[in-house]
Order: C-alpha cells, then sequence, then structure tokens
C-alpha cells in the first residue's frame, strides 16, 4: 500500500466536505475540489483546493474527466437528493475503473435504519465499494454537531429550544471537524484500510439535556419544546425532501437516534473527540454569547 498525493474531494466548498479538504491539504496532499456550479469555486479554494473541477455527480463522462491526475478520492452524497442511491454509486464504479487507489466514503450512522432513505440509501455506495477492488476507508458519522448552531442562537434570542421531534428523544452527535481529521489519516496512513467505522461523540443527549446544559452557560433559563414531527405546507421543500425529512422526524420522535459510544473514534483520532457539552460552550464563546 502506497499513501497517495492528490484526493478528490467532492464538496470541498460545502460545510462538511471542506473541513475534509482543509485537513486533508493540512496534511500535506494535494486536493482537488470537486464543486456543483462554478459559484462554489472560491469557497472550495478558501478550503484547501489547490485545483477544482465543476461536475454533477450524476454525470459519468464528467466524473471521469474530474479523476485525471488524482489517485484517491473523498466522498460525501447530499442527502434527500433525488436519486441518492445510484448518485452515491456512480462515482464509486467510476473510481475503480479509472484505477483509483483509494476511497474514502463519508456514509451514515446506522446505514441499517432501513425505513430511512438518507441511510438506506448509502448502502448502495457501501457495497459497490467493497466489490471495487480499491482500497476503502467507510465512515459512518452521527449527527453532525454543526446543526447545534442554530440551536444555541434560538436558545439565547428566545430562552426556548424546539424541533420537529419529542424534547425527550435522545440523539447521538459527532463533532465532523473530528471526522475530517479521521479522514485526512486515512489517506496519509494504512491504518484504516478496509475498515467501516461508525463515529461519535460520547453519550446521547436529548433536547432537554441540551436546554440544561445551555442554561449553565449562557446565564438565563433555557426551555425545551416539542413539536409535531411534520413538515409546514407552506416550506419550500422539494418533494423528494419532504418524505425524507418527514420520515425522519417520525423516526427521531419514537426512538430518537441511539448510539453514542467513542470508543472507535477516540481510538482512530489517539485523543478524546469533541464531547456535546464542549462544543457548546465552545459556540456560545465563540458567538459572543456565553456569560
Amino acid at each position: 500500500m502506497s499513501a497517495p498525493r492528490t484526493v478528490l474531494c467532492v464538496g470541498a466548498a460545502g460545510s462538511a466536505a471542506g473541513l475534509v479538504a482543509r485537513s486533508v491539504a493540512g496534511a500535506g496532499l494535494t486536493v482537488r475540489g470537486l464543486v456543483h456550479s462554478d459559484d462554489k469555486i472560491d469557497a472550495a479554494r478558501r478550503n484547501g483546493a489547490s485545483e477544482t473541477v465543476v461536475a454533477d455527480l450524476g454525470d459519468r463522462a464528467a466524473l471521469r474527466e474530474a479523476l485525471r491526475g488524482v489517485d484517491a478520492v473523498f466522498h460525501i452524497i447530499p442527502a434527500f437528493v433525488p436519486d441518492e442511491a445510484r448518485i452515491g454509486q456512480a462515482l464509486v464504479d467510476v473510481a475503480a475503473d479509472a484505477g483509483i487507489s483509494r476511497f474514502v466514503f463519508s456514509s451514515v450512522y446506522h446505514p441499517s435504519l432501513l425505513d430511512l432513505s438518507n441511510h438506506r440509501d448509502k448502502m448502495p455506495a457501501e457495497q459497490a465499494l467493497f466489490d471495487s477492488g480499491m482500497e476503502y476507508t467507510i465512515l459512518q458519522p452521527a449527527m453532525f454537531m454543526a446543526q447545534l448552531d442554530s440551536v444555541i442562537r434560538q436558545a439565547a434570542r428566545d430562552g426556548v429550544i424546539s424541533g420537529p421531534y419529542s424534547a425527550q428523544s435522545r440523539m447521538a452527535y459527532v463533532d465532523y471537524r473530528d471526522v475530517a481529521d479521521v479522514a485526512a489519516l486515512a489517506f496519509t496512513t494504512d491504518r484504516f484500510v478496509g475498515g467501516v467505522f461508525e463515529l461519535a461523540s460520547p453519550g446521547t443527549f436529548s433536547r432537554a439535556d441540551l436546554a440544561t446544559e445551555l442554561t449553565r452557560l449562557l446565564g438565563r433559563d433555557v426551555r425545551a419544546e416539542s413539536a409535531p414531527p411534520t413538515i409546514p405546507d407552506t416550506a419550500p421543500v422539494p418533494p423528494t425532501m419532504r418524505t425524507g425529512l418527514g420520515r425522519m422526524f417520525a423516526h427521531y420522535d419514537a426512538y430518537g437516534f441511539s448510539g453514542g459510544n467513542s470508543l472507535v473514534l477516540a481510538t482512530m483520532l489517539g485523543r478524546e473527540p469533541t464531547t456535546v457539552k464542549a462544543y457548546l460552550a465552545e459556540k456560545a464563546d465563540a458567538f459572543g454569547l456565553r456569560r
């Protein structure tokens, strides 16, 4: 096995894959950022991409061209897009045909939750990797902590945090910055080749738990509320996303998002991962809200 030199980073302009681009570039590898449109190029370059290419993930000819001159791929699929399973698998197939040596796929925590399309539809790409002959690493991150940024601001503004599932539903989280560091290690070492890894911060947290911690951090009472697991008819949400989100919210309302075992992530990082409480404190400070 030999470490790659140039990585095609799908979604390098985005909030998640952009972190991976930064970590990979920081590890000394060349990053080629794949973006969907020209107006994303500058953001990809700010995230560490020294090269950029514009391509649609459903266009196999464009993907073949994007792969010219690279020897590794980081792939992440936007959730709830039409034909998510096909789009996820397409780049794996094209990369295998192009002789790509190493492929790191950011999948999802618990892809076997078959009633949730954003979980189930990652499985074809995972299977394609198993059969591809490439060196692969599959990362399965829990709910991204970045979603808590708006929760912190809502708590500071209104003294209430709410969402479309029960305030008692317990959720597993991960700081995607930790996932990005693992992704970079998956390219610069051979230790993770051939592995499938669930990545989570320790513990699970309900909205009520978050309210208790935010009350302490913000120096004001914060109350957690539950809202029905529905999407308003007036919300500007595409049909595919509306259906997928509705099923996801209903599942979270009934069952939460179980897990929260950090052993794998801590072992891969060689340090303890970011905790939910540490993330809340960091962001409260960054937003100038902590008292």
